[in-house]
């Protein structure tokens, strides 16, 4: 690889500072860039440079100033234990959703377990890892989405495409899981979020509860009896989620469990084996 010897991290990190604003950003950009601490670029400053990592920081940079999210920017998000490509073709991984796979994890290792709207793969990737699953499978609509995972989890996770549980009856699977889109079209983001972030994956019809409407009739269909039913769900609007699975009449164990920051974020679910 060729070295552009008269550029060191020290002289990267001016220039993309002249880009983006600031020393510290144009630090954690280059960090991000390249999976290390933040610490990384500043510590190796006098280091010369490959010139593939001039380009490529450069041109985070310029889409950095462009408004985009830092892991858009970089193509990088972490996850758990997981470094996983991300681009914008599908939603960045939040860390309150890795509270969702601790929740999951604890009450069910075994067996085969669905992640309904995949996206980049992040759920369904951090079970595989680190779950005794004989089986995850993810589903997601947009090929697109299904392209990142793809490239994230390999032949680690089962990929079907289509529209939420289309993709997989049939099948008699120990839990369901989801990071549905639960934002209402009438909600306010921000603009990192709206003009960024694939809408597909954030918005919902029906005050946000479209998908989660779906989900909560159509997966008693392929859980087996006690299978888990587990979903990430608008704080604002867990209490609606809640009575939504409970009038179904076909769960039981309905319970609501808090995100990082104390929000009512999680609910959590079991199939009676009652048919519908």
């Amino acid at each position: 690889m060729a070295l552009i010897t008269s550029e060191t991290f020290g002289s990267l990190i001016e220039d993309i500072a002249g880009i983006v604003g600031t020393r510290t950003e144009a630090r954690d950009l280059i960090a991000a860039l390249l999976d290390r601490p933040r610490s990384w670029p500043s510590v190796h400053a006098d280091e010369a440079l490959p010139s593939d990592v001039v380009v490529r920081a450069r041109a985070a940079a310029h889409k950095r100033k462009a408004g985009a999210p830092l892991a858009y920017a970089v193509g990088r998000a972490a996850f758990r234990n997981l470094t996983l490509y991300v681009d914008e073709r599908v939603l960045i991984p939040r860390p309150e959703t890795e509270v969702l796979v601790d929740l999951v994890l604890a009450d069910c290792q075994k067996g085969t377990v669905i992640d309904l709207g995949t996206g980049s793969g992040a759920i369904a990737l951090a079970l595989a890892t680190e779950g005794e699953f004989a089986r995850v499978i993810g589903t997601d609509i947009s090929t697109d989405a299904l392209a990142v995972a793809h490239r994230n989890a390999g032949a680690m996770v089962e990929l079907r495409q289509g529209s939420w549980l289309a993709p997989v009856q049939g099948l008699r699977v120990q839990a369901v899981v989801s990071n549905p889109p639960y934002i209402s079209y009438d909600d306010e983001l921000d603009a990192s979020v709206r003009d960024w972030e694939p809408s597909g994956a954030l918005l919902a019809a029906d005050n946000g509860m479209a998908a989660i409407r779906e989900i909560v009739r159509g997966a008693p269909d392929v859980l087996v009896t006690g299978g888990l039913l587990a979903l990430e769900v608008d704080a604002r609007r867990a209490a609606i989620a809640v009575e939504m699975v409970q009038s179904d009449g076909r769960y039981e164990d309905v319970r609501v469990r808090l995100d990082l920051t104390g929000r009512e974020r999680f609910v959590l679910a079991r199939h009676t084996g009652s048919p519908r």
